[in-house]
């Protein structure tokens, strides 16, 4: 099998959990989801030796077991900078760019404490990682990241959607009697 045949097998076994992530409201479970698919992404990058994005998918791996516990800013802080230097270290193009802006935006959500603000910049995130997917040519990884984008605005507009609090619960219908 072909590296190239593996790292699509990769990316869409990651489909799987990145689209189970954006249905979850509790953000450990989101955050639990997405570690497998980072996971699975760095050996993706790897095998198609694009290697900012193996450096910073592995990164957001870590960084998510990381944000799992902590919602610290300077553990955020820190792994902005890392991101930064596997950037630098490994640029190449437009491609390092993207994916090191994409981690940046992932790691603010992960980093926050509450889901919604999560979803938000993990949209963000994963519209860079759209782009920079298409021009790195994986067709597996684009689709993934599509379809991410899209269960979390699915997700987003079921906790959040038409005027529904924090709670996800749609508001009285009727004004409040005492």
């Amino acid at each position: 099998m072909s590296p190239f045949i593996l790292s699509q097998i990769l990316a869409a076994i990651a489909i799987c959990f990145d689209l189970a992530s954006c249905q979850f409201k509790e953000r450990r479970r989101i955050i639990a989801c997405l570690i497998v698919s980072c996971l699975l992404i760095t050996a993706h990058f790897a095998l198609l030796q694009h290697w900012t994005a193996t450096g910073v998918a592995g990164l957001t791996a870590v960084r998510f077991i990381a944000s799992y516990r902590t919602t610290s800013k300077k553990a955020m802080a820190a792994f902005i900078a890392a991101s930064l230097l596997v950037a630098a270290f490994t640029f190449h193009g437009p491609l390092s760019v993207l994916s090191c802006l994409g981690s940046i935006f992932g790691t603010i959500g992960s980093f926050c404490a509450d889901d919604k603000r999560l979803r938000q910049l993990l949209m963000a995130a994963s519209s860079l990682w759209l782009v920079h997917n298409i021009l790195a040519g994986t067709p597996v990884a684009t689709l993934m990241e599509a379809l991410f984008l899209t269960s979390n605005l699915l997700g987003y507009y079921r906790y959040y959607g038409r005027g529904k609090d924090d709670t996800g619960l749609p508001p009285p219908a009727g004004p409040l009697r005492q």
